[in-house]
């Protein structure tokens, strides 16, 4: 008998998706990795724009991003459009508390696959990951 589960409902089950934080703020980052126990043990994690570039490049096996868009040195918007250039598979979706009309857009047209606003509950993360992962 084969077994139905697909490879994404099985990484999922073993908590091995790779995933990357990207994120500011300790606070914020911290509970992120809580909100994705279920998807990932043990995170990939950048502070910065350039860090989540860099990290997209020694890491093509990342699943998806989580991407904080204000952050310094090089703000979430640059550093995906700079991923795609390499990169143009990966999952990034957008994360800001700075939620105003035509982020969405924004975010889209720079690369995201989808976006989320700052403060979100767990259902509304995971609701968003599944409707990607698994696809």
């Amino acid at each position: 008998m084969k077994d139905s589960t697909s490879n994404t409902e099985k990484k999922r089950r073993d908590k091995d998706l790779k995933i990357l934080i990207v994120e500011d703020d300790v606070t914020s980052e911290k509970l992120l990795e809580i909100m994705i126990e279920d998807f990932c043990k043990s995170p990939l994690i950048a502070t910065n724009g350039l860090d989540a570039v860099r990290l997209c490049k020694e890491n093509p096996d990342i699943d998806f991003v989580l991407m904080d868009i204000k952050m310094p040195d090089l703000n979430g918007y640059e550093a995906t459009k700079q991923i795609r250039e390499f990169n143009k598979d990966l999952l990034i979706f957008a994360q800001t508390a700075y939620a105003l009309p035509g982020d969405r857009e924004k975010s889209i047209a720079a690369g995201c696959n989808d976006y989320i606003s700052k403060p979100y509950s767990q259902s509304e993360l995971t609701g968003l990951i599944e409707k990607y992962i698994n696809k």
